[in-house]
């Protein structure tokens, strides 16, 4: 159970990188939004993320795209998104993909 556990968060983290926010061209997951994914055994994803900033205005659209991206994935039961902006989002969280493509390494 615990490997397929795994592979199914291996494709919650695929289905993350194609969302985007809207104001920066760089996906959710390597701008260090996502916190964690908890997989339980009933395929229930629950996602704990945070915002670049707390009173982002796309943050409904962000939402909405990650309930369609990863609730499309066949193994997936039910998905839920947990809002936290505790640790606040820096740019230290950004991945080195991300430092990349914004012209900071």
């Amino acid at each position: 159970m615990a490997k397929n556990i795994l592979e199914l968060e291996g494709k919650i983290i695929e289905a993350l990188k194609n969302v985007f926010d809207p104001e920066i061209p760089i996906n959710i997951y390597d701008l260090g939004l996502i916190y964690n994914i908890d997989v339980d055994n009933n395929k229930n994803v629950i996602i704990k993320m945070t915002l670049t900033a707390p009173n982002c205005p796309m943050v409904d659209d962000m939402l909405s795209d990650i309930y369609v991206k990863v609730g499309a994935i066949s193994e997936v039961n039910k998905v839920d998104v947990k809002l936290t902006f505790d640790p606040p989002w820096d740019q230290s969280m950004l991945s080195d993909e991300a430092k990349l493509e914004l012209g900071l390494l």
